[in-house]
């Protein structure tokens, strides 16, 4: 999109499939004035995504899922990610439908309340894609098991988690799922709180 810092001089769509890769050229202002030279970028082309974190503050367990991960084992690590539930939005959904529909369909939990944590976008240097996170509160009385949409190949384990176990993988810097990362620091501050109302 042009504005009045960037110059758009072409635009081409490389790959259109489960993602749209676009090449731009393009110029921009410079800090100290003027214009950079036309330079050449590509863009992935994806809609937003959603991040949940089940939690029970009764039980202080966590839900996370692992699912088959294409990029992690492009990097040659295991690929069977420990990360949170996750989704896309689609036409005519709210970030909040997705949290909850996406907590369903991937890892059984049904969602009571709501907590919006942050919006960022996870590899801005080529993804225009934004995530929202969220903690979401359940019961993890009857959570675990296989999940997944078969319509999309999915194929998902949930795992409640306590707290304290799953805190201490973080100090252990064993978390690669960065949505992970950005939840637990939120219930950190928050987790007191969240017990004492639904344990008094």
């Amino acid at each position: 999109m042009d504005n009045d810092d960037v110059k758009i001089i072409e635009k081409k769509t490389l790959y259109h499939g489960h993602l749209t890769l676009d090449e731009i050229q393009l110029q921009h202002k410079k800090f100290h004035g003027g214009w950079t030279d036309p330079i050449k970028r590509e863009v992935i082309q994806r809609v937003h995504a959603v991040g949940v974190l089940p939690y029970d503050p009764v039980r202080d367990e966590v839900v996370l899922i692992r699912q088959f991960r294409i990029g992690v084992w492009a990097a040659q690590q295991n690929p069977w990610l420990v990360e949170t539930v996750a989704g896309l939005v689609e036409e005519n959904e709210t970030p909040e439908d997705v949290a909850c529909r996406e907590s369903i369909e991937e890892a059984g939990c049904v969602l009571t309340e709501l907590h919006h944590i942050c919006d960022y976008y996870s590899s801005p240097g080529m993804l225009r894609e934004r995530v929202s996170m969220y903690c979401g509160l359940t019961d993890t009385t009857n959570a675990g098991g296989i999940h997944g949409l078969q319509v999309e190949d999915e194929d998902i384990e949930a795992i409640a988690i306590p707290w304290e176990a799953m805190q201490q993988k973080i100090n252990d810097k064993k978390c690669l799922d960065a949505k992970i990362i950005f939840a637990m620091n939120w219930l950190a501050n928050e987790r007191e709180c969240l017990r004492k109302r639904f344990t008094a």
